[in-house]
Formats: C-alpha cells, structure tokens, sequence
C-alpha cells in the first residue's frame, strides 16, 4: 500500500493519497486545494483515482475536487449532512474572504455511518462524527504491511487533532455532539491507530487520551 499525506492551500489542509500499488487503485481524500500539486502526485505514480472522498465539506477540504475529478475522475463521497456546506463553496469563500468559483462537482455518493469504501485491496471504514460539521466523517483503516505487520490509521478530519478538537462555532457546529463523536466512535478504535488529521501532524489514540484535555 502506498500513503502519503501532504499540506495544501492557505489553511495547510492535510490531503492523502492511498492506492494498492499492485493495481494503482487510488483513494484521495481531502482534496483541499493546490489541484495540480494534487494530480502531478497522482500522474507521476501512475495511480488510478477510484474515490474522492471528503472527512467534511469545509472549503479547505473541497476546493481542489472539481479540478481533480474533471482530470482524472473518481466517484465523490460526501456524508449528506454537509450537503449544504459542500453546495454554498462560494458563501463559505465569502465568510473567509475568498473568491471560489461557485461551481461544484455533483456527489456521486454519499456515505454514511459503518459503510466501507473499497478500492482493490483499500478498505475504508466509514465512522459519521458530527459535531465540527453535521455530516462530519472519520475514515478508519485497517492492513497489513509487507512485513506483515497489522498496520492502523484513521483520517480524523476536524474532528479530533493532535492535543485539541474541532471548532464548533461554524456552520451547524455542535460541541455536544463532536464530544459524543469522540467518546462513542472515534476512541474506539485500537489504541495504536494512527491518526491523521486534518491539520496539523499525526498522533495516536493512545497519546490522545493521555494529553488531549477534552479526552480526559
């Protein structure tokens, strides 16, 4: 399996790019921005872009998937809670001071809670977390290394972070329920899962629940 997650655009989302690397089956999730920067990774690795999938529907988790989609395809997955969100991109870049083409790509499916996306040998695990955004989403996934190592990470968006959560004073923000999100879903995965946030650099679970003062 090949996974490399990257920064993009002005609010340093974090995008990733998943792919079974004896088929090229790709999964890219988060397309925030910087669409070339997005699609000379996926180019150069020969990979096949199979899913677009979004942890929320934020601007700077979105911006890049018209572009993305319209050059190299795959099916776009949004939790239907966000629909709002993913559909006013322009009043969003308003909010923020941005100008954004208003145009989106149309979602081709929309996820929800315990459904899996699967790409060749890439199994997402869907996780519906709302709370930062109504139709927030963690990913959870779950392989073997070619040592043969379990290995185990999560895309936790703007759920939870290293050290803090998501706000919740945007658009259909709820403090109450990313707090239930946390504790009933997204701690409940093996301690050693790796997460991959949406900002910001990776953690565990484990040290989470250590030193996160809204875990504790």
């Amino acid at each position: 399996m090949f996974i490399k997650t990257f920064p993009v655009g002005a609010f340093q989302c974090n995008c990733s790019i998943l792919a079974d690397e004896k088929t090229g089956d790709a999964i890219v999730v988060d397309p925030g921005d910087e669409a070339a920067r997005i699609l000379t990774e996926l180019k150069t690795q020969g990979f096949i872009v199979r899913y677009l999938v979004h942890t929320h529907a934020h601007i700077d988790h979105i911006a890049a998937t018209r572009a993305v989609h319209e050059a190299a395809g795959g099916e776009v997955c949004l939790n239907k809670g966000d629909q709002m969100l993913y559909d006013n991109i322009a009043m969003q870049g308003d909010f923020l001071g941005l100008a954004v083409d208003p145009v989106v790509t149309p979602v081709t499916r929309y996820i929800e809670h315990q459904d899996v996306i699967e790409a060749s040998g890439l199994k997402l695990n869907v996780l519906h977390t709302p709370g930062h955004t109504p139709g927030s989403v963690c990913f959870y996934c779950e392989t073997l290394a070619t040592n043969g190592e379990s290995l185990k990470f999560m895309f936790s968006g703007d759920t939870l972070f290293s050290g803090s959560i998501g706000r919740t004073d945007l658009w259909g923000g709820d403090y109450g329920q990313i707090i239930a999100s946390l504790k009933e879903r997204v701690i409940k995965v093996p301690l050693e899962t790796e997460v991959i946030p949406g900002h910001g650099p990776t953690t565990t679970i484990a040290r989470e629940l250590k030193s996160n003062p809204f875990l504790i």
